[in-house]
């Protein structure tokens, strides 16, 4: 037995304020198939990781670096280095380190310290000194 693929109706009801719809307000909308395998959207764009915690913090991570001068890709072009907003982002991670105590696994634990100890040593060989 062939399954017909189902759509949904939005009516939208703020135009008239009455409790039923005109017929104009309302439309049929089908949802999108989802790509499979042989289709060109799956091709362009592989499936993302899931998010985690160290993810997380290595994102931030790099663009602090960036934000220091890092060329993460070569094929992109430089960013301008920004030390405040670099600074603000090792900040936002030393909170995060001291908010999350005793709530980390030892991975978790270990990626967010080494990632600490590198943003603040890059930091400290391009702050000008005080």
């Amino acid at each position: 037995m062939a399954e017909e693929e189902q759509g949904f109706v939005i009516r939208d009801r703020r135009a008239s304020g009455a409790t039923e719809p005109a017929p104009a307000a309302s439309s049929t909308v089908k949802e999108p198939k989802q790509p499979t395998a042989s289709s060109p959207e799956s091709s362009q764009m592989p499936p993302s990781p899931p998010v985690t915690f160290s993810s997380f913090v290595i994102s931030l991570g790099s663009s602090s670096l960036m934000l220091m001068g890092e060329q993460l890709d070569p094929h992109q072009a430089p960013i301008p280095v920004n030390l405040p907003q670099a600074k603000e982002i090792i900040d936002l991670l030393s909170v995060l380190e001291g908010k999350t105590i005793g709530n980390l696994t030892s991975d978790e634990q270990t990626v967010l310290r080494d990632m600490l100890y590198a943003l603040r040593m890059k930091y400290v060989t391009l702050a000008p000194p005080k």
